[in-house]
């Protein structure tokens, strides 16, 4: 089962359950949010090799997912919202036009097939910090 169906139907029983004692909250339907200068994924991400993970710019500023080229795993594929092909490219486009942007409300995806860790950042936020790293598992 996959992690945002097993949360779904955990969130759904536990909501069943309370429904009574207090308001419920649905589980978002992306993995990683991103707020004015930070990424925020779930409790314990870890995605699956073959499971697409999906950002989402839940804050008002428009961000980028960019990885570091030199940071993933050899044999993983580059990925940037934008769909460049190396993070020279990405840096270019966003210095010259914010091309890749991610605006607020919208999300972007990739799928991983290889495992291994993966680090990434967003162009305008990389020096205030706004970094991410997690790990995809077979």
């Amino acid at each position: 089962m996959n992690r945002r169906a097993f949360l779904t139907a955990t969130v759904g029983v536990a909501v069943g359950l309370t429904g009574c004692i207090g308001s419920s909250r649905e589980q978002p339907d992306y993995d990683i949010g991103m707020s004015s200068s930070d990424f925020l994924p779930e409790d314990d991400f870890e995605p699956r090799v073959g499971e697409p993970v999906i950002w989402h710019n839940t804050g008002s500023r428009t961000h980028t997912v960019t990885a570091y080229q030199s940071r993933i795993p050899d044999a993983a594929t580059f990925f940037a919202s934008g769909g460049f092909d190396g993070e020279g490219a990405a840096r270019e486009a966003w210095n010259a036009n914010g091309g890749g942007g991610i605006a607020s409300g919208e999300t972007y995806k990739h799928t991983f097939e290889v495992p291994g860790t993966y680090n990434y950042f967003c162009i305008p936020h990389e020096p205030t910090g706004m970094v991410g790293k997690f790990t995809v598992v077979e």
